[in-house]
């Protein structure tokens, strides 16, 4: 089959960064008043989620000192829902594979699937909660901001979520995303989130907000009466600043990698254009054929969530899969459709080729390709000839390279898009 050329692309996103993580974390939580709210020798348990958050353990490690100074006992507590296959050891690798230990963070991590049910929802269901967080006298809620693989809404990942799906561990993630088969995700968000606020001791929140390439843009201590306030106008903000493809109609996106780091669903669903819920007015999403994933990244310990957002993919991902952690992570998010697994074909020229085929009547020489390393890192990509005329017009776009074929090795694989930029 004759392949598309590809020539190489940089990317230029708005870059507003803090360079001064321990810093900012530290004026930041001037905010909290922790003076006139924490008394000495109080325990405030601080989450820490499954994501690959830009800085996280800088930040969690900031967090932690600035509460030790203010004469609190502050302790990590692992706030995933079922990530790390739903098991304490597999929650606490995930925390040791980002370098946030009790060594760096200088304070304990107390680690259990155990939950406490506080109230009743509204809705009619039991609200979970942590069981360390709730016998703490205060807890700081740190994650995120951005918008979800799967949700739209008000509210998409961030600090009311992590009150829910986070901090309500496998439990409580299992039974609110059963609710949101029957209410909206905004409706449980806030009715799970109300009753968190007045029965858990919440002291405050850290949001945490990326730019498009990858790193921390904004940190922002919250109070509790204003999560749900401030979080929306956070969200807009995060949306702006996300990285995306540098064009909007695609016959095959190319990813070297997906995982837990990346991705909630391994890949960014918002990037690829296969978010499973109607786009907010203004938000365009990319129009993409078919998704090829070549590998999934050994920090996801098998966890190959999202797999199905795919439309082709290796038997080297396949392999790697971990189905019962894969399974729990999705059954217990309600989203089955992210453990499906696609066409698997032995290498990635056979995949890549496989994919070509099936985009309609455009020939495979011509299509319009887009190879990326993953859905965070989108500065630099390569992109099939096809493209080269509208790049050389875009102001926000670098040609790198005239077009030269894909660099199959001997086995029909390739190293990465890395390499080919090289």
């Amino acid at each position: 089959m004759f392949l598309p050329d590809l020539f190489r692309l940089r990317q230029t996103f708005d870059r507003p960064r803090v360079d001064d993580i321990a810093g900012e974390v530290r004026r930041q939580m001037e905010h909290l008043d922790l003076g006139g709210r924490v008394q000495t020798g109080q325990s405030v348990a601080i989450t820490v989620g499954s994501r690959g958050i830009r800085n996280m353990r800088e930040i969690i490690a900031a967090s932690v000192a600035v509460l030790q100074e203010a004469g609190a006992a502050p302790f990590l507590v692992p706030a995933m829902g079922s990530h790390g296959g739903g098991t304490v050891t597999g929650q606490l690798n995930v925390l040791e594979s980002y370098g946030i230990t009790e060594e760096y963070c200088r304070c304990p991590i107390r680690a259990s699937m155990e939950t406490v049910v506080v109230c009743r929802a509204n809705e009619g269901f039991d609200v979970h909660f942590d069981r360390h967080a709730y016998e703490a006298d205060h807890v700081l809620v740190c994650n995120r901001v951005k918008p979800h693989t799967n949700f739209v809404g008000a509210f998409e990942s961030g600090l009311m979520k992590m009150m829910l799906i986070g901090l309500g561990k496998k439990n409580g993630a299992y039974i609110y995303h059963r609710a949101i088969q029957d209410y909206t995700f905004e409706q449980i968000v806030r009715s799970v989130g109300e009753c968190v606020l007045d029965q858990c001791n919440i002291l405050g929140g850290l949001a945490i907000v990326e730019n498009a390439y990858d790193e921390t843009a904004r940190l922002e201590a919250v109070l509790p009466e204003e999560f749900a306030p401030r979080e929306q106008q956070l969200l807009v903000q995060a949306r702006q600043w996300m990285p995306r493809l540098p064009f909007g109609d695609v016959d095959v996106l190319v990813i070297d990698e997906i995982g837990k780091r990346i991705s909630g669903t391994g890949m960014d669903t918002n990037v690829i254009g296969r978010k499973p819920a109607e786009e907010l007015p203004g938000q365009e999403l990319p129009r993409v054929k078919n998704v090829v994933v070549l590998r999934l990244r050994p920090d996801s310990y098998g966890n190959a969530c999202g797999i199905g957002r795919a439309d082709f993919t290796t038997e080297r991902v396949v392999d790697a899969m971990d189905r019962q952690v894969t399974w729990i992570n999705c059954l217990t998010g309600a989203d089955i459709e992210s453990a499906k697994t696609p066409v698997h074909l032995p290498t990635d020229r056979a995949t890549i080729e496989a994919a070509l085929v099936q985009i309609g009547l455009v020939e495979p020489a011509d299509a319009r390709v887009i190879w990326i390393e993953n859905t965070l890192l989108l500065e630099n990509v390569a992109c099939s000839a096809t493209y080269q005329d509208e790049a050389q017009q875009r102001s926000d776009l670098e040609i790198l390279s005239s077009p030269r074929p894909f660099p199959f090795d001997d086995e029909g694989n390739l190293a990465g898009v890395r390499e080919f930029e090289n």
